[in-house]
C-alpha cells in the first residue's frame, strides 16, 4: 500500500474510534452518575475507560514478546469492562433520565455489588496499567535490522555448483587416456614430400665444478652481506672485543691512511676505517699530520 492508501486508511480508523467512542459517551456518564460521581467526575469517566483502551492498542503495536501480550491483555480487559458497562446502561432505562436509586445498577444485590465494584476500580485499573504501559513503550528499544551483505565467495560457490541441465552446453564425453590414432595416408604422402630438415647440432653440457672447489673469493662475492642488528644488542650476546694499546691504533691508521693527501686526512675517515671513538680519531690525525708535516721538515 503507497502513503496516500495508509493515510486514508488511518483516517478512517481514527473517524470510526471517535464515533464509538461518542455513542459510548452517554452509558459511561450514566453508569458514573449511578455510582456517586459529580458533573465534571462523570463527563471524564469515559476517557478513563476508552482512553486507556486506546493507549493499550498503540502499546500493543510498539512493544513486543511478554511486554505485547500483557498489553493485549489490558485491551482485552478494559473492552469487555466497557461491553458489560454499556450493556447495563442499555437494560436500566432508569440510567437514561437519572432516576434510578443512587448506587443501584442491578436489582439482584450480588450482581448489582459485582458492578458496582467493577464501575469504581476501572479508574484505579487505569492509572496502574496505563502508566505500566508507558513506562514499557518509553523503555523499549527496537531491534536493529541486519543490513544484508553480499558475499562474493557463496556467488561464485552457487554458479559452481550448478547442475549439469542448468549449463548451456551438456557436459562433454570423457577422454580416452592415450588413443590409439590410425596413420592418415594424406599426411602419411604429406610428410613424404617434405623437404628434410637440417640437423640441429647438439649443444654440449655445461660441466659443473663440485662445491668444494669454489675459490673462497668467489664465494665471499656472491655471498649476501650479513643483515645488521635492528636493535641494541643485549651484553650478553655481545663478543668480546680485543682492547688496542695506541701503538696498535696508531699503525693502523698509518696504513688506512697511506697515499691520501693530507686534506684527506680527517678524523672522521680514520674513525670509519680503525673503528675507534671520535676522541682517539682527533687524537690519531693530529699524530699524523703531526708525523707527516716532520717528514716533510726533515727532507
Amino acid at each position: 500500500m503507497n502513503r496516500t492508501g495508509r493515510i486514508l486508511l488511518v483516517t478512517a480508523l481514527v473517524a470510526v474510534v471517535a464515533m464509538a467512542f461518542r455513542v459510548s459517551w452517554n452509558a459511561l456518564r450514566d453508569i458514573a452518575n449511578a455510582i456517586g460521581a459529580d458533573h465534571t467526575a462523570a463527563t471524564l469517566y469515559p476517557f478513563v475507560v476508552d482512553g486507556l483502551m486506546a493507549l493499550a492498542l498503540v502499546a500493543t503495536l510498539v512493544l513486543i514478546g511478554r511486554d505485547r501480550t500483557f498489553a493485549l491483555r489490558v485491551l482485552g480487559t478494559y473492552t469487555l469492562a466497557s461491553l458489560v458497562l454499556n450493556y447495563v446502561h442499555g437494560l436500566v432505562p432508569e440510567l437514561h433520565g437519572r432516576t434510578v436509586d443512587w448506587g443501584r445498577l442491578a436489582d439482584w444485590d450480588p450482581a448489582n455489588w459485582a458492578l458496582v465494584l467493577l464501575a469504581t476500580s476501572l479508574p484505579v485499573g487505569s492509572i496502574y496499567f496505563g502508566s505500566d504501559l508507558v513506562a514499557k513503550v518509553l523503555h523499549h528499544r527496537p531491534a536493529p535490522i541486519p543490513t544484508p551483505v553480499t558475499n562474493s565467495e557463496e556467488s561464485t560457490e552457487t554458479v559452481r555448483n550448478r547442475s549439469t541441465a542448468d549449463l548451456p552446453e551438456s557436459t562433454p564425453a570423457p577422454a580416452v587416456a592415450n588413443p590409439v590414432r590410425m596413420p592418415d595416408p594424406v599426411a602419411v604422402g604429406f610428410l613424404k614430400s617434405a623437404l628434410p630438415l637440417k640437423p640441429v647440432p647438439a649443444i654440449a653440457p655445461t660441466p659443473v665444478k663440485p662445491i668444494g672447489s669454489t675459490p673462497k673469493s668467489t664465494v665471499a662475492a656472491t655471498s649476501p652481506r650479513p643483515r645488521g642488528a635492528t636493535g641494541r644488542v643485549p651484553e650478553a650476546a655481545r663478543s668480546p672485543r680485543p682492547k688496542r694499546t695506541p701503538a696498535q691504533l696508531l699503525d693502523e691508521a698509518r696504513t688506512a691512511m697511506t697515499g691520501l693527501p693530507d686534506g684527506k686526512v680527517t678524523a672522521e675517515g680514520i674513525r670509519r676505517e680503525v673503528h675507534t671513538s671520535p676522541a682517539n680519531a682527533r687524537v690519531l690525525r693530529d699524530t699524523l699530520l703531526a708525523e707527516r708535516a716532520a717528514a716533510v721538515g726533515a727532507s
